[in-house]
């Protein structure tokens, strides 16, 4: 079984997760310069937005790079169309199964990736054709499952003959380490990108994901069946007060309009939805995206050989 880095022709075995409205080509083209696979994340934007952001990565980047497509969203057919005739090689999902696009992608050539968060959806990609899935543990940011990282990783390792990429909780050259441990071929990275020169959220997005410490994030939405990470502040406490109170999902829905953009583009501390992982406390500094790839994998060699405890 090949590893990610064979798979996808890149110098690390790690992809950058698909954030909307951060993964932009901006992202993706340094974390591909850097030596990972960047994606472009559709999230809900329509499909010329993402054409677009295809057309500027081409600029930015001559290697390999993909695109996330978030299912859910109603332009998610014309995005799954319109990847093929911008001759896009790597496409992960999320928020659904992409089965009913698989065979186009496929005749096209391309690598399919889809998110998972359980054994049995992992095994129902690998019979639909992907060739390897990403695999996420509840500590990641965004919209999560409930399994964590390190009971899922085995379990879907152990379930499907495709590459497993562990998801959730990676931070440093000791989670890629735990993460091939529990039978992991790569990782994806979503956090602690979310702390670099190049990621292009706000500033204050920037910092208050260094200054988070590790019990910092809080999950919303459980109650509708939609459970998001974020970052404790104003906005998510008040979510989380009014769901107690039996809020309707119409209120809940008014509470969080908008409130991932406040984030990304203003910055704002108190109604914005700033979406990280509980790895968030691990993240101390703002650097640039090659130093932090570097630092993952510098030396892991000398430090899997100190590991050897046995």
């Amino acid at each position: 079984m090949k590893n990610i880095a064979e798979l996808l022709n890149i110098k690390y075995p790690v992809i950058q997760g698909g954030m909307a409205n951060i993964a932009t080509a901006q992202l993706a083209s340094a974390v591909s310069n850097a030596g990972g696979l960047g994606l472009i994340g559709s999230g809900g934007n329509d499909v010329n937005w993402v054409r677009e952001e295809i057309r500027k990565c081409k600029q930015l980047t001559s290697k390999p790079f993909g695109v996330n497509i978030m299912l859910m969203s109603p332009h998610a057919k014309d995005i799954a169309q319109m990847v093929i005739e911008e001759g896009v090689k790597i496409i992960t999902t999320g928020a659904g199964s992409p089965g009913i696009y698989m065979e186009a992608w496929k005749n096209a050539g391309m690598i399919v990736i889809p998110v998972v968060p359980s054994v049995a959806l992992a095994v129902r990609m690998q019979r639909a054709g992907a060739d390897a899935v990403v695999a996420e543990g509840t500590e990641a940011g965004g919209h999560i499952g409930e399994l964590t990282t390190m009971a899922l990783i085995p379990q879907v390792a152990d379930a499907v003959t495709i590459p497993v990429i562990a998801a959730g909780g990676i931070a440093d050259k000791r989670g890629v380490l735990a993460a091939f441990a529990l039978g992991a071929k790569g990782v994806q990275l979503g956090t602690v990108l979310l702390a670099t020169e190049e990621c292009p959220v706000h500033l204050n997005y920037k910092l208050k994901v260094v200054a988070a410490r590790d019990t910092e994030t809080v999950v919303t939405g459980r109650n509708t069946g939609a459970p998001v990470r974020v970052l404790k502040n104003k906005m998510a406490v008040e979510y989380l007060k009014m769901t107690h109170e039996g809020a309707s999902l119409e209120e809940l829905e008014t509470k969080t309009l908008g409130s991932l953009r406040k984030a990304v583009f203003e910055g704002d501390v108190d109604n914005g939805s700033f979406m990280a992982g509980q790895i968030s406390g691990l993240v101390k500094e703002i650097k640039p995206v090659k130093q932090v790839l570097e630092e993952l994998f510098e030396g892991v060699n000398k430090y899997q050989k100190e590991l050897q405890v046995l």
